[in-house]
């Protein structure tokens, strides 16, 4: 079927015109094309400082330092030959003008003007082009399109070759992008060959023609680190090093930097004129690893040399191996604690140093910043991650466990929006087991008395002020939140109730503005579980709020022990050394003395002498970390440093946290050694160990059967002489 004739409106159309344009106009009118942006943009890097390194954001011209580095490539490519040993760069005082001499072998003095003026001109273009051992050359240039592009976007280009071979020098000077061209005779020359090139960019391409002396210190700085051995000088200031890019990562963090690894990864291959080749990658990956830092990771990589600011396959390929790893190492630790280990949990804090030296690396563009995927790249990583894996592993325990404390953090913090929402929820809803105190309009005034057991409400009921005095009651022990997940304590109703008649969110602070209550009491049993009582409730209110405790609003009231009746009223004694004074004074004839085993036992004045006191006990602060510590030692998991503390009264609770640490270091010590024993010696050790353990326990019985009898002894005694006291008083 036959295509169909448009209808044009006139007899003639004007037709596109067809333009011929030489490569100098495309390469200055498209420089785009070649260089990348030419404007300034922001970048994402780092600077090096006299303090070290600082990550920040640059105003970075793109297509101005691609020019520069076009030239600086050059010499690294005849370093990676063997021919170079040190580059120079000079930027004058007009910072326009650069200048990079290298110590090379130079090349040909009739090939100069192409090198520099026409495109597809070089030594690079071979891909199966091998070294003195054997293997693929590794080059940064690989187009012939750098070095010209720089010279045909230049105001002026002057270039002297100093060829090793032929013992002859020239100069050739190049004008307004290589449209005027100027050349020295060629002569004899004396000392060290090599290659200067001295330029100073177009104004009318790259709009100013100022160069960032801070950016292209930092690339000589950057190439220095990753080719150690070669020296670098920028304006008379040098730069050497030895030990690479880990040195680069001792300058982000000298304490924290480790060499992840180091390795050469050689293979074989067919090319595709179905030639057998050799190559060999260089790979080296260093870790700095920032515990406090809550930043995302930050990754300076390099491929031969060159700057991949955009990434690419190997940024992905190492850190998605590394994160596999790790998941797999901590997914039983994860299972153990139900938690879900993200990819943040492990590379917050992180930065990764990597250096990668390859034959025939495949960028996205000329601007070489993003690196393409390359199959024996890919395996090379692989193996190179594998083989340094575990050891990294080892020697980062405490890495690992700031990983699945980030996790932990991370579903504390999940945990905690939920019970904002349950809290939104409980405040919409009446608390029935609150005893409310009717003020209105002034909720500073009231307080709110948290009692142990239903009886203690009674009894409150009955002598509170309704106006500013409420009050709760606890059923049993509340929970030990040390040892519970924000879970637990929303689906704990006692806590819940606690929460919502004060006006409490967990994960919020308190504002005292807002709260229904400005004084929280705990009143408990005079007794050891009263007591128990009331330090749960002390850790259950410092680890959500502890700004309570600064504020004063956290109180302890001390229900009398007994109530001792006498010719001139009634007076309460809140423990057993007060009644002994009491009893020594003689101003008041004790007709009965009354025993409160508990709340529930107390009379109704006990009651209002509690109620009637303006402040209680309040429980202050001096140090809240170590505060922190001591309230870790007896709720926490970790039963070790608890016993500790009940048995020596004098340690602190940092010191019991230490005690704890260490002796479970050296356990893990003592179990990872690995030591070849004949089975003879083990039964004989576990029978000595078995036998000691033995001794103490029975030491341990005996003591508490002794401690035991003298302390029914000495109740008995107590009992019978308080007995005779009262029979004879009744007589």
């Amino acid at each position: 079927m036959a295509i169909r004739a448009v209808k044009r409106k006139s007899t003639k159309v004007k037709e596109a015109e067809i333009e011929s344009k030489d490569q100098r106009w495309h390469c200055r009118n498209r420089v785009t094309l070649v260089f990348g942006s030419n404007d300034l943009e922001e970048l994402n890097t780092y600077i090096y400082t006299p303090e070290g390194i600082d990550f920040q954001s640059v105003n970075f011209h793109q297509a101005k330092s691609k020019a520069i580095e076009e030239i600086l490539d050059n010499c690294i490519d005849e370093f990676y030959r063997g021919y170079v040993t040190e580059v120079r760069t000079s930027l004058m005082d007009d910072g326009q003008t650069v200048v990079v001499e290298d110590n090379g072998i130079g090349f040909p003095l009739a090939k100069v003007k192409d090198v520099y003026t026409q495109f597809r001109t070089g030594s690079k273009f071979k891909d199966e082009e091998v070294d003195s051992k054997g293997y693929l050359n590794r080059t940064l240039g690989q187009n012939g399109l750098g070095a010209s592009a720089t010279c045909l976007t230049s105001d002026s280009f002057k270039v002297t070759v100093k060829h090793f071979n032929s013992k002859k020098t020239q100069t050739y000077t190049f004008l307004d992008g290589a449209l005027k061209t100027k050349k020295s005779q060629a002569k004899k020359f004396s000392g060290a060959s090599g290659v200067r090139v001295e330029f100073v960019l177009a104004k009318e391409v790259y709009k100013n023609s100022k160069i960032d002396k801070v950016l292209l210190r930092k690339r000589i700085i950057d190439l220095a680190y990753n080719n150690p051995g070669l020296t670098f000088t920028f304006n008379d200031e040098k730069f050497h090093f030895k030990k690479g890019l880990f040195e680069l990562a001792t300058v982000i963090n000298p304490e924290t930097a480790q060499i992840f690894g180091e390795k050469s990864y050689t293979f074989e291959g067919v090319s595709l004129r179905k030639k057998k080749f050799k190559a060999k990658i260089d790979l080296h990956l260093s870790i700095v690893i920032d515990k406090k830092s809550e930043d995302r990771e930050k990754i300076i990589s390099f491929v031969n040399s060159t700057p991949t600011y955009d990434g690419g396959f190997h940024h992905d390929r190492i850190k998605r191996i590394i994160i596999n790893s790790l998941k797999d190492k901590l997914e039983r630790a994860a299972k153990k604690e139900k938690l879900s280990i993200h990819d943040n949990d492990i590379l917050t804090g992180l930065y990764f140093v990597i250096g990668i030296i390859m034959p025939n690396p495949r960028f996205e563009s000329q601007t070489k910043r993003k690196l393409v995927r390359d199959e024996f790249l890919e395996k090379g990583i692989e193996q190179f991650i594998s083989d340094h894996i575990d050891k990294f592993m080892r020697k980062n325990k405490e890495y690992l466990d700031l990983i699945i404390d980030r996790a932990k953090s991370r579903h504390r913090f999940q945990e905690l929006k939920d019970a904002s929402k349950a809290a939104r929820r409980a405040k919409k809803q009446r608390v029935d087991k609150l005893l409310d105190a009717n003020e209105r309009r002034n909720r500073q005034n009231c307080m709110l008395f948290i009692c142990e057991g239903d009886s203690a409400i009674g009894g409150l009921r009955s002598a509170r002020d309704r106006l500013i005095q409420g009050g709760i009651a606890l059923r049993g022990k509340p929970l030990n939140v040390s040892q519970a997940s924000i879970k637990d304590i929303i689906n704990n109703e006692e806590l819940s109730n606690i929460m919502a008649s004060i006006g409490l969110t967990l994960g919020q602070e308190s504002d005292p503005a807002k709260l229904r209550y400005s004084k929280i009491i705990f009143l408990a049993d005079s007794d050891v579980d009263g007591g128990h009582i009331n330090t749960l409730l002390t850790n259950f209110f410092f680890t959500y709020w502890p700004e309570m405790f600064q504020r004063g609003q956290i109180q302890i009231a001390k229900a009398p022990l007994f109530e001792v009746i006498t010719d001139k009223g009634t007076h309460y004694v809140e423990s057993e050394s007060e009644l002994e004074k009491f009893k020594q004074g003689k101003t008041h004839k004790i007709k009965e003395i009354q025993r409160n085993k508990g709340l529930g036992e107390m009379s109704k004045e006990a009651f209002q002498y509690i109620l009637s006191k303006k402040d209680y006990t309040k429980i202050n602060i001096e140090d809240a970390s170590s505060a922190k510590d001591m309230l870790q030692v007896c709720f926490g998991k970790d039963s070790g440093p608890r016993k500790e503390l009940l048995m020596d009264e004098n340690k602190t609770a940092v010191e019991y946290k230490r005690a704890s640490k260490q002796t479970t270091k050296t356990v893990v010590k003592t179990t990872t050694k690995k030591a070849v024993v004949s089975k003879k010696k083990v039964a004989k050790v576990t029978k000595k160990k078995v036998a000691k353990a033995t001794k103490k326990k029975v030491a341990k019985t005996t003591k508490k059967k002794v401690t035991k009898k003298i302390t029914k002894k000495v109740a008995k005694t107590t009992k019978k002489k308080v007995t005779k006291k009262k029979t004879s008083r009744r007589k």
